[in-house]
């Protein structure tokens, strides 16, 4: 018997995202949305391309939360796009209601399933979603790290012309302008980058890390990014339905793990059958102790604007 797993919201991300599951094969999807006729169409046009790719996947698109009952993991990516020059942290009020009702619906239907969290502010609506569900804090965390450190990768890989793969990184923090590319511990083939660029080279590819999320958005003029947050969100789903105990950096609530407590912020967590089963704590400097609890901060004060 398949997995089950709901996706929150068919525009761009839920959409990418039901794809790149529905490829792999081991999980039925439900694609639920407000709009009518929208999720349904969507997934009617996935379900279709099964027999050109070679998928058995049943999906189904829904406005009826229904349809989603005993899921085992769920994705929110529901809520309104940055626009241009907007930053994430403006969505908070915005985002926040669409989170919170459907964070009540999930929590109905799907009482026992791992929730994912994509809509922005993300750190922020992963404390609301954790507020609302009263779920465990392993089984609701969000998507951040593993984009902000996809784009970390590509960046150095470009500069470099060396493949992605050898490219080992890792980016902390809060998923917006204060998160933290940690140069100290990136690597290409092993080799330490502070040994492959200039430190004016790094210090412009860590400022544009950190902007990556804006780039796509001044350039598609209307919307945001989708493809590497749908790959991401895959990456971590196909961890959780495969017990592969993946080590990813995640949005994660801590409770005393790196000298911080009561908020969400990205670290690296092991990723298995009940969601986060370990947060890896990586022995940081002064330095960059001091840029995560800074990172933190940024976030309460988001979580501070709902009166959670």
């Amino acid at each position: 018997m398949r997995n089950k797993v709901t996706i929150v919201g068919a525009g761009n991300v839920g959409a990418s995202c039901a794809q790149q599951l529905a490829q792999r094969g081991y999980a039925d999807i439900v694609l639920v949305d407000i709009i009518e006729g929208m999720p349904q169409g969507k997934a009617l046009d996935l379900l279709e391309s099964g027999p050109v790719i070679g998928y058995d996947a049943r999906l189904v698109g829904t406005n009826d939360y229904k349809e989603t009952a005993n899921s085992d993991i769920v994705v929110i990516t529901s809520g309104v796009p940055r626009k241009p020059g907007m930053s994430r942290d403006d969505l908070v009020l915005t985002n926040m209601e669409i989170v919170k009702g459907v964070t009540e619906q999930v929590a109905r239907f799907s009482p026992n399933c791992i929730i994912i969290m994509v809509a922005n502010p993300l750190d922020a609506m992963c404390q609301l979603a954790l507020h609302v569900s009263g779920f465990p804090r392993n089984r609701v965390f969000g998507m951040s790290g593993i984009l902000d450190t996809a784009r970390f990768r590509t960046f150095l890989a470009q500069e470099l012309d060396v493949s992605v793969e050898d490219v080992s990184a890792y980016v902390l923090g809060g998923h917006g302008d204060t998160m933290i590319p940690v140069t100290r511990l990136t690597t290409v083939g092993g080799i330490p980058i502070t040994e492959l660029l200039p430190p004016e080279t790094i210090d412009r590819i860590v400022e544009r890390t950190v902007k990556g999320g804006g780039e796509i958005v001044a350039l598609l003029k209307s919307g945001s990014a989708f493809y590497a947050p749908s790959a991401a969100v895959a990456q971590m789903v196909d961890s959780i339905i495969r017990d592969r105990k993946r080590i990813l950096p995640v949005a994660a609530y801590l409770q005393g793990e790196y000298g911080i407590d009561g908020v969400y912020v990205g670290v690296p967590a092991k990723l298995g059958s009940k969601g986060i089963e370990q947060i890896i704590e990586i022995k940081l400097t002064a330095e960059e102790q001091a840029a995560l609890k800074h990172s933190a901060d940024a976030v309460l004060e988001l979580v501070q604007i709902m009166k959670l």
